[in-house]
């Protein structure tokens, strides 16, 4: 494997995780700003007691 070959592997290796952590991101905000906002009330309530954490 000589220099720019190793080079292209690594950019790759880094680019891949960037795009999957924007499209991520851009579905997490599209979907929590179309909810109504007591369903996501709702859903983090749940969250919070499902994993034990007092809330009242």
């Amino acid at each position: 494997m000589n220099v720019q070959t190793k080079t292209l592997t690594q950019s790759r290796a880094r680019f891949i995780p960037a795009v999957f952590a924007v499209i991520l991101g851009m579905t997490v905000i599209s979907i929590t700003g179309h909810v109504q906002a007591a369903a996501l009330h709702d859903a983090a309530h749940d969250v919070r007691h499902a994993t034990g954490f007092p809330c009242h």
